[in-house]
C-alpha cells in the first residue's frame, strides 16, 4: 500500500497557490499608476541605461539580451513586449520604442514580426517624459532578481500614461482592461482636476481614442458609468468609403479589439451560409500605406444597407469592455477615471517633491564648498604656505581646516584645486556663484513648501507634454441619434396582424386565422386589454410609458402568438427602467396623424405623430410628453375629431381637437382645455360619439378653455355609464 501524507486543501492553497496568484497579480498582469507592467518597465529602463534615449538604434537582440539582467524570462517573451511598445506595431497612442524593420501590426493576426536579429530599436522621444529626473531619486529603486543591479519600482512619468496607452492583462481571479485616451484630452482633464477636484470630466475627456481609429458610438450613460466606476463597455465600428468606379466598399479603419483576418473570415463564412448575398469577393489590401479591406459588391447592391448588416453580423462593429484595475501601493483596485487621475496626481506630486529636495541638497552641497573657497580668498598666500610647509600629504587637509576654520569637505575641495587655478580671478568667478545658489535654494525651498507651486509645476509639465506630443483624435465620435440604420426588409414577410397590449404590459401579435380559431384571451389575474390595433407585420409599434418615455419596435420583431397565451412582457423585451410600465400603444407605417395628451390639470397637448419618427431608428426616446401634471388619457387620431371630457365634479365638455393648437415640442405642458376650480381635476376623456349625450349641444363650446356643464340624472352620459 502506497504511503501518503494528508494535507488540508486550505494549506495547499495558502502555501502553494496563493504565492503564485499574488506573483501574477503584482509582478506580471496588472499595471501600476505609471501605466506600466513590470515587463514594460524593465525593458524600457534597460534601454535607458544603454543610452538609447539619445543614441543610435541598436539590434533588438542586443536589447533583449541586456533586459534579461532585469527580467528572468525567455528572449521571445521580452521581444514580444518590445514589439507591443514599438512605433511599427501601431498599438499605442504614444509608442515608447522607435523601431526599424518589420514589427508586425496590431490590427493583423497573420502579419508576424521579424526576428530580433533583423530589427533595430531605440527609445522614442516621448521616453524623455517617462524618465524625467529619474537620476534625482524621484522614485524608489529595488534589487533585481539576483541582487546584482538596481531597477526602478515605478517610472516618474510627467503625464498620466496609465490612461493614454491601452493596457490589458489577465491575472489569477482578476483582470485589467484599460482603454486608451487622447493625450491632449487627458492632460487638459488632469489640469482641470488639479485646479478643481469636482471638475466634470465629461466636459474635457470626450471618449476613448485608439490608434486604429474607427467610430466610437457615443452613449453618455455608458461612458459616465466607465468614468465613475472603471467598468462598462462601448461600441466602436469601422469606417468605410464606397468606390463607385469599382463598385466596392473600402474599409480603412477598424475597431481596436479585432483584426483584419477576423473580419474577412466572418464575412466569408456568412457568404458561404447564404446570409450575405451581396458580396462577390473580399480581399485584404493592406500595404505600406496602411490597412484596407476591399469588398466587391454585386450589381444593384446598396453599400450602406450592406454595411448596416455587416455591422450587426461581423466584428466591423465590436464592443470594448473596460475594467480599470490598477495596482495602487501593491493593492489591486478598480478605479474610475477621476480616481485614477487623482492617484496619478498624488504620485507625480511626490516625484516632484523628491526632485526638488534632491536639487536643494545638491545646491546646498555646492554652496557649502564655495563658502569654504570664499575663506581662501581672504589669504591665498596663506593657503599656499600651509600646503608648502606641510611635510605629510595626509596633513594638508587638517592644516587647511585649522588655518581657515573650514570643515573637512571644504578643505578637501580647496586642496584639490590645481596650482594654475590658485589665482584671484578663478576664485572670484567661483565665489560669484554663491549669490545665485542662495537665490535658487530659496526658490526651490519655497516651491517645496507650497502645494500651490508644486501643482503649478505639474500643470506646466502637462501643458508642455500636450503641446509637444499631442495629436488630434483618431477615433471619431458617432452619436447614437446620428446612426442611420436603413431597414432591411427583403426577407420580412408582410401579412395582416392584430396587436393587443394589456395594462400589465404584455403584448400579443395574432394573425386573423388564429383569432378566428380562438379569441378568448389568457390574462393574468386583474389584467385587462388596454389597446387593440389592427395592422400588418411590417408596421412600427410605439409604446408610451408612465415615465414620459417612448419605446419603439417593429411588429415583425414579435413572434406570432395566440390569444390563449400571456404574450411577451414589454418591460423586459424593451429594457425599460425600474418601475416603468406601458400606458399606451399605437401602431403606424407612415407616422401620419396626431397624438393628444390630456392631463389632470385640464390641459391638453397636441403633437404630430411624426415627431416620434427617427431616421436613425432609435429604439428609445426621452421626454416623450410632459410630466408637469399626471396623464389622464392619450389618443392617436388620423385627423381632428371630437372628445368628451369629464371632471371630478361631474362636469362634461365636448371639445374639437382642431381647437387645440399644435405644438412642436413633445414635452410641452399643453394648453388649457377645461377650466377647473378648487381641487377639481380632469377625470376621464373619451372619443366622442353621438350616443353619449341626449343633449350634446349643452356640452359643446366654441372657445377653450371652458368649464363645461353639469350632467343631470336624466341625461344619458358616459359618466353615468361608468358609474353604473
Amino acid at each position: 500500500m502506497a504511503n501518503y501524507i494528508e494535507n488540508p486543501i486550505t494549506d495547499t492553497l495558502e502555501n502553494n497557490f496563493m504565492p503564485y496568484a499574488m506573483s501574477v497579480i503584482m509582478s506580471r498582469a496588472i499595471p501600476e499608476i505609471d501605466g506600466f507592467k513590470p515587463s514594460h518597465r524593465k525593458l524600457l529602463y534597460t534601454m535607458y541605461t544603454m543610452g538609447l534615449l539619445k543614441g543610435n538604434r541598436t539590434k533588438s537582440a542586443n536589447i533583449v539580451g541586456q533586459t534579461m539582467k532585469l527580467n528572468p524570462h525567455g528572449d521571445m517573451a521580452i521581444y514580444e513586449t518590445m514589439v507591443r511598445l514599438s512605433r511599427g506595431y501601431e498599438a499605442l497612442i504614444l509608442p515608447f520604442v522607435d523601431s526599424k524593420g518589420n514589427f508586425g501590426k496590431h490590427y493583423s493576426r497573420d502579419m508576424a514580426f521579424a526576428a530580433p536579429r533583423y530589427t533595430e530599436a531605440k527609445l522614442d522621444t516621448i521616453a524623455e517624459e517617462i524618465f524625467c529626473d529619474i537620476d534625482k531619486d524621484v522614485v524608489d529603486f529595488t534589487d533585481n532578481y539576483d541582487g546584482t543591479l538596481k531597477e526602478p519600482v515605478l517610472l516618474p512619468t510627467t503625464f498620466p500614461n496609465i490612461l493614454v496607452n491601452p493596457n490589458d492583462g489577465i491575472a489569477v481571479g482578476m483582470s485589467s482592461t484599460i482603454a486608451s485616451f487622447n493625450l491632449i484630452e487627458i492632460c487638459n482633464t488632469t489640469i482641470e482636476l488639479i485646479k478643481n477636484p469636482e471638475h466634470n470630466i465629461m466636459l474635457t475627456l470626450l471618449a476613448p481614442d485608439f490608434t486604429t481609429g474607427g467610430q466610437l458610438i457615443y452613449n453618455a450613460t455608458a461612458l459616465t458609468k466607465i468614468y465613475e466606476t472603471g467598468q462598462g463597455s462601448f461600441k466602436v465600428r469601422a469606417k468605410y468609403r464606397y468606390d463607385k468606379k469599382n463598385n466596392c466598399i473600402e474599409v480603412y479603419e477598424i475597431p481596436y479589439s479585432t483584426t483584419v483576418e477576423s473580419i474577412i473570415d466572418k464575412i466569408v463564412d456568412l457568404v458561404k451560409q447564404g446570409k450575405i448575398k451581396e458580396v462577390s469577393y473580399i480581399r485584404d489590401e493592406t500595404d505600406i500605406n496602411g490597412m484596407q479591406i476591399a469588398i466587391d459588391l454585386k450589381r444593384g447592391t446598396d453599400p450602406d444597407k450592406l454595411m448596416t448588416k455587416l455591422y450587426k453580423m461581423t466584428p466591423l462593429e465590436d464592443s470594448f469592455s473596460c475594467n480599470f484595475n490598477v495596482l495602487i501601493g501593491g493593492v489591486p483596485k478598480t478605479l474610475g477615471v477621476r480616481e485614477i487621475l487623482l492617484e496619478w496626481t498624488a504620485f507625480r506630486t511626490e516625484c516632484v517633491k523628491r526632485g526638488l529636495f534632491f536639487d536643494i541638497n545638491k545646491k546646498k552641497d555646492r554652496l557649502h564648498l564655495l563658502l569654504g573657497l570664499k575663506e581662501i580668498l581672504l589669504d591665498i598666500d596663506k593657503a599656499i604656505a600651509i600646503v608648502r610647509n606641510t611635510e605629510d600629504d595626509d596633513d594638508v587637509v587638517p592644516n587647511l581646516m585649522i588655518g581657515f576654520g573650514i570643515d573637512k569637505i571644504q578643505a578637501e575641495f580647496v586642496a584639490e584645486i590645481k596650482l594654475r587655478n590658485l589665482n584671484k580671478e578663478y576664485i572670484l568667478n567661483k565665489i560669484s556663484e554663491i549669490e545665485n545658489l542662495e537665490k535658487d535654494i530659496a526658490d526651490l525651498e519655497a516651491t517645496l513648501k507650497s502645494p500651490a507651486l508644486v501643482k503649478k509645476k505639474i500643470i506646466k509639465e502637462l501643458t508642455a507634454v500636450a503641446k509637444k506630443y499631442g495629436k488630434p483624435r483618431k477615433t471619431t465620435l458617432l452619436y447614437e441619434d446620428e446612426i442611420e440604420e436603413p431597414e432591411v426588409e427583403e426577407s420580412i414577410e408582410d401579412y395582416p396582424v392584430t396587436l393587443f397590449m394589456t395594462r400589465e404590459g404584455y403584448i400579443k401579435k395574432i394573425t386573423p386565422l388564429s383569432l378566428r380559431m380562438g379569441s378568448d384571451h389568457k390574462l393574468k389575474e386583474g389584467d385587462e386589454i388596454l389597446n387593440t390595433v389592427e395592422s400588418s407585420n411590417k408596421a412600427e409599434i410605439i409604446v408610451f410609458t408612465n415615465q414620459q418615455q417612448v419605446y419603439k419596435l417593429k411588429a415583425h420583431e414579435l413572434e406570432d402568438s395566440k390569444a390563449s397565451v400571456l404574450g411577451e412582457y414589454l418591460p423586459q423585451k424593451l429594457g425599460m427602467d425600474d418601475g416603468e410600465v406601458p400606458v399606451y400603444m399605437t401602431v403606424t407605417k407612415d407616422f401620419k396623424g396626431y397624438v393628444l395628451f390630456f392631463f389632470e390639470n385640464g390641459k391638453a397637448a397636441k403633437i404630430e405623430l411624426n415627431a416620434y419618427e427617427t431616421k436613425q431608428n432609435r429604439k428609445k426616446l426621452l421626454k416623450a410628453y410632459s410630466d408637469a401634471s399626471p396623464l389622464i388619457a392619450m389618443f392617436v387620431v388620423p385627423e381632428d375629431t371630437l372628445f368628451a371630457l369629464c371632471s371630478s365634479n361631474s362636469r362634461c365638455l365636448i371639445v374639437d381637437s382642431s381647437q387645440i393648437s399644435l405644438k412642436s415640442t413633445k414635452s410641452t405642458a399643453g394648453v388649457s382645455v377645461m377650466t377647473l376650480k378648487g381641487k377639481n381635476t380632469l377625470q376621464n376623456v373619451w372619443l366622442y360619439n353621438d350616443e353619449m349625450f341626449s343633449k350634446p349641444e349643452k356640452y359643446r363650446t366654441k372657445n377653450i378653455p371652458a368649464a363645461g356643464s353639469f350632467v343631470k340624472e336624466d341625461e344619458k352620459s358616459p359618466l353615468q355609464t361608468l358609474l353604473g
